[in-house]
């Protein structure tokens, strides 16, 4: 069952969850990708494309609760970075968390689809998916890259691995440790939704993307940096 991405929806992508359980849900992921330095990623990959003799404006699509960004404005207080940061997210329910979660960041909150994010501003350097690709199918990858690079962004992205090892771990951590029946379905079916290094090597042929690279890292992620036309 590794050698394919899995098609079963989680049920995160349900149209309709009840906050309560959502909202223990995103506090339990945030937990994970803290515990196993899921964010470090993120910020390493950051600081390759960032210069600091300019400044950015970084869009977190599919931000969920916040976390992610939360997690970023924190890391930038000591990394220095002259850095606007925004979320979207097309769940209502996920950016009235986030808006509480956030109300002490520098941080502006959209709810919609990402690909509507220009229709609230005029430009995003950074385009952030942290945990958000695995949700979408080929095609929809390929869209998003596409998006990017006629957008002129950088597009970062975190995501997992499909790994045998992080399946049957995250399984019988989340079976013995967590409380929502949310994170006990939906992380190991992420495993199987995550991703091989060549499949993202398709998908940036399919794309049209150039200048990119694909690095496997730590606790089964990768890290993917389209560059496009930004650099």
């Amino acid at each position: 069952m590794f050698s394919f991405r899995s098609n079963e929806k989680e049920l995160l992508d349900q149209e309709e969850i009840p906050p309560a359980d959502l909202y223990r849900n995103l506090k339990e992921l945030d937990f994970i990708n803290h515990w196993l330095g899921g964010y470090n990623i993120s910020f390493a990959a950051l600081k390759k494309v960032f210069q600091k003799n300019r400044s950015y404006v970084l869009v977190d699509i599919g931000c969920g609760g916040g976390d992610t960004l939360k997690r970023i404005s924190n890391w930038n207080k000591s990394a220095g970075f002259d850095l606007k940061l925004y979320g979207v997210d097309i769940k209502p329910v996920c950016i009235e968390y986030a808006g509480k979660n956030l109300a002490n960041e520098p941080v502006t909150l959209i709810c919609d689809d990402y690909r509507n994010v220009f229709d609230h501003l005029p430009q995003a350097d950074i385009i952030h998916a942290c945990l958000f690709c695995h949700h979408l199918n080929e095609q929809q990858l390929t869209d998003l890259v596409r998006f990017a690079l006629d957008h002129h962004a950088i597009l970062v992205i975190n995501d997992l691995e499909r790994n045998p090892l992080a399946y049957y771990s995250i399984k019988w951590l989340t079976r013995l440790f967590s409380k929502s029946y949310l994170v006990k379905n939906d992380a190991p079916l992420s495993v199987l939704r995550g991703f091989k290094r060549l499949e993202w090597l398709n998908i940036m042929q399919k794309a049209g993307a150039e200048q990119y690279s694909v690095r496997n890292k730590w606790a089964f992620r990768h890290e993917v940096i389209v560059y496009g036309n930004a650099s």
